[in-house]
Formats: C-alpha cells, sequence, structure tokens
C-alpha cells in the first residue's frame, strides 16, 4: 500500500525538523565536507552528529564516501540547496512581516502614553 504524496511530504518535512540537520545542510551547499569539518563548525557532540547524519542519509538527500579513514558528505543534488534557500527566503519575510508589526505595536505604546 502506497502512502499518500502529503503524507510521505510531512514525513520529509518532519525528517528536517532538527538543528542540526538543518545546519549540516547549511553547510553542505558550499560542498562537501568531512566530518571533522561538520563537528568544528556545528560544535556538537560526535555521537549526536552522527546520528543525525544517519538520518540524513537514510533520508537519500545526504550521500557519504570514505577516503581512507575519513569520511566525507555531501548533498545528494541541488534540490536540497534550492529548499534550504527557498527557506531562508520565506523566513526572512515573515521576521520581515513580524518586524513591521513588531515596530507598529511599539509606535501604539508611544501614542497609548
Amino acid at each position: 500500500m502506497s502512502v499518500p504524496l502529503y503524507q510521505a511530504k510531512a514525513e520529509f518535512f518532519r525528517m528536517l525538523g532538527h538543528p542540526v540537520r538543518i545546519r549540516v545542510l547549511e553547510l553542505l551547499q558550499d560542498g562537501p565536507r568531512t566530518v571533522r569539518d561538520l563537528l568544528a563548525a556545528i560544535e556538537v557532540e560526535p555521537p549526536s552528529l552522527s546520528q543525525q547524519l544517519a538520518v540524513l542519509r537514510r533520508s537519500g538527500i545526504v550521500t557519504s564516501t570514505r577516503e581512507s579513514s575519513t569520511v566525507v558528505y555531501e548533498l545528494a543534488g541541488g534540490d536540497v540547496a534550492d529548499l534550504m534557500t527557498a527557506a531562508r527566503r520565506i523566513l526572512t519575510e515573515v521576521l520581515t512581516g513580524q518586524g513591521e508589526l513588531l515596530a507598529e505595536l511599539r509606535e501604539g505604546e508611544v501614542t497609548a502614553r
């Protein structure tokens, strides 16, 4: 029995719902990174990073290759980078709108005094 598309999308976005996973995807937009590089940039314990990388790998949006004793991670495709860019753009628009609302609220406080 197949899963409805809307449910598959919900599961995909749920998979993205961890700050470490998002940070890894942001870092990988600039190109492949070793685990050591990711650890230095994210400042998380190695077992935690390993767990989050495994989730991303199982989902198929990140791939890994072993170069002797070093494991290198990279985005599986450009669509993931596009998704991260779109998320940043949407969040910027949302926060801009909230900033304008906050300014209006603060304006209201000043005139109410």
